[in-house]
């Protein structure tokens, strides 16, 4: 499918871009090549082909659930600014 430069110019208004008229030709013939592979795509019999619920039909695989690092609870808070009881404290943000 072949534009035509007025078509070119109109889809620039619609997508709020300003294009130099020396820009024109190179769009149009670009916009022209991504419509006909469009068109070439819709060409395609697919009814022979059955619909995937997915594009990615894979089963993840999970590393297993268990403890890769010791607990360093208590350094980390030794060395925070304030806690208690196991809670870090932060200032108020919200009056």
């Amino acid at each position: 499918m072949a534009l035509e430069q007025d078509q070119v110019r109109n889809i620039a208004e619609l997508c709020r871009l300003q294009i130099d008229d020396a820009q024109i030709a190179e769009y149009q013939n670009n916009l022209s090549n991504i419509l006909g592979l469009v068109d070439q795509l819709a060409a395609v019999d697919t009814s022979d082909v059955a619909p995937m619920a997915h594009p990615l039909d894979a089963v993840q695989r999970l590393r297993t659930d268990q403890v890769t690092e010791e607990n360093q609870r208590e350094h980390f808070q030794q060395i925070a600014p304030a806690t208690e009881r196991g809670h870090y404290l932060v200032p108020r943000v919200v009056e």
